[in-house]
């Protein structure tokens, strides 16, 4: 009987562990599947890549080129000043605003040609007022790729048909992204589903090309794009409550693959991740450690051993995190415990470093607040005397 008993306890037990780990399994945060074959989410308060696909590999970036392009217009030139369209900007091919030689329009006109209706047009008649022509506005381009200091980027053309030498990768082109959502000219404009523009005086109408505006929820921006190099090409940028994010899908087959791979990845983010606040766990940690640590701090001939210690700001008060992965958030302290004095005001004695699955996520100092004086010869004698009080 008790050997039944037995039995019958440990199938109880091996199915109760079948179950609970089908249940864990079944719980996991799976991974988002994408066609593109590069991508990236980019968190705009931290300048923080969240998550990527081959997000640092070199590519062609067909249209989203134009992010930059608005960039460089709106940095250099009055919005409301007349151009006059050569015969190279109208003969200009691929995706068109419809521009014919000696047509006049205003510069924001044709930004919003430019951003709404990707017009290779547009990009070359703002090239040729702006830079002289195509190559000194590629010039221009690629000086502000050096202000950001992108390592990664470079540019031959307004409009980023394809050349070998015209190149991005998904995270830098997520730091233009983000760097041209910060003009709020650039920023209303790629926000604009429709828009209304003239052209010798005669209205017309434009519809966005960016087909997740207007579409899914938080969507404000930016470019879509689209070479025979590059493939389909999409940039959106999206907020919900408190999260900020770029993401970035290059390298899609077809445009259905980057409308779903980009609706795949934000959705990703949004259901899984959230917002924690570094600055409180940190100050949390540093108080219990200053409890612990403060008395162990020996300056050695100092005139008083009472100091007080402080910790410097986080570069980022908040980290965006996987939910599954808040545990993983550890707080690394280390400090000098012996000096010598005199030590001057804000002196460094320790840094406190923000892990997550031991990479580095942010790093403080721990400094002397106030400055250290060295005992003086009197400061001994007195000290001796009260020795044989």
């Amino acid at each position: 009987m008790l050997k039944i008993f037995r039995k019958v306890l440990l199938i109880i037990l091996m199915f109760t562990f079948f179950i609970s780990g089908k249940i864990s399994y079944a719980n996991e945060i799976a991974e988002p599947k994408i066609n593109s074959r590069i991508a990236v989410v980019y968190d705009r308060d931290t300048g923080n890549v969240v998550w990527g696909k081959n997000e640092n590999k070199r590519t062609a970036m067909a249209s989203t080129t134009k992010i930059m392009t608005a960039i460089v217009v709106v940095e250099s030139t009055d919005l409301n000043s007349i151009v006059t369209v050569s015969s190279k900007a109208a003969s200009t091919g691929g995706s068109r605003l419809g521009l014919k030689k000696g047509d006049k329009i205003s510069v924001k006109d044709l930004l919003y040609g430019l951003m709404l209706r990707s017009g290779n047009d547009t990009a070359i008649a703002l090239a040729e007022y702006v830079g002289g022509d195509v190559e000194g506005f590629a010039e221009l381009m690629n000086n502000k790729a050096q202000d950001l200091k992108l390592k990664d980027t470079h540019f031959v053309t307004p409009h980023g048909l394809d050349h070998q030498d015209h190149y991005t990768t998904a995270f830098e082109l997520a730091k233009i992204a983000d760097y041209a959502l910060n003009n709020e000219t650039i920023k209303n404009i790629v926000g604009t589903k429709y828009y209304t523009i003239s052209i010798n005086g005669y209205p017309k109408n434009l519809v966005n090309t960016n087909e997740l505006l207007g579409y899914l929820n938080g969507v404000y921006g930016v470019k879509t794009g689209f070479t025979n190099n590059a493939g389909r090409c999409l940039v959106t940028s999206v907020k919900r409550d408190d999260i900020d994010v770029i993401t970035v899908v290059l390298q899609a087959d077809t445009k259905k693959d980057r409308t779903n791979d980009s609706i795949e990845i934000i959705e990703y983010i949004y259901k899984n991740y959230v917002k924690v606040n570094l600055d409180e766990i940190v100050d949390e940690k540093f108080q219990e450690w200053c409890l612990i640590n403060k008395g162990r701090i020996n300056i050695k001939k100092a005139k008083s051993s009472c100091i007080e210690l402080k910790r410097t700001s986080l570069n980022n008060n908040f980290f965006i995190v996987r939910k599954d992965f808040i545990d993983k958030i550890t707080i690394d302290i280390n400090a000098v415990f012996e000096h010598e004095a005199p030590l001057q005001n804000n002196t460094i004695t320790g840094k406190i470093k923000v892990l997550k699955d031991d990479e580095i996520i942010d790093m403080a100092d721990i400094y002397i607040c106030g400055s250290v004086e060295k005992k003086s010869i009197m400061d001994y004698v007195f000290q001796c005397l009260k020795k044989f009080k």
